[in-house]
């Protein structure tokens, strides 16, 4: 009985290990995803200079929003490994 109390410990300590993985993950697609919105931002600057500001504007904000997805995956990560 004690040897099946120790192994759902380890089995539930290693599926922590898997969510704060699978948590950590955002970060990647909130790169990529700042990546693509920057590239586009880029080319729209390239082909309308003079809406620099409106296109800077809707860049910033939406960087902020991808940001904000990835601090929230990572906060979950952490909170799955520590609690």
């Amino acid at each position: 009985m004690e040897l099946l109390v120790a192994l759902a410990g380890f089995l539930a300590a290693d599926v922590a290990l898997i969510g704060a993985g699978i948590a950590a993950l955002t970060g990647l697609g909130a790169g990529i995803g700042m990546g693509i919105a920057t590239g586009k931002a880029v080319e729209a600057t390239a082909r309308q200079p003079e809406a620099v500001g409106k296109i800077r504007t809707m860049l910033l904000l939406g960087l902020a929003f991808a940001e904000t997805t990835a601090i929230y995956g990572l906060l979950v990560a952490v909170l799955i490994l520590f609690l």
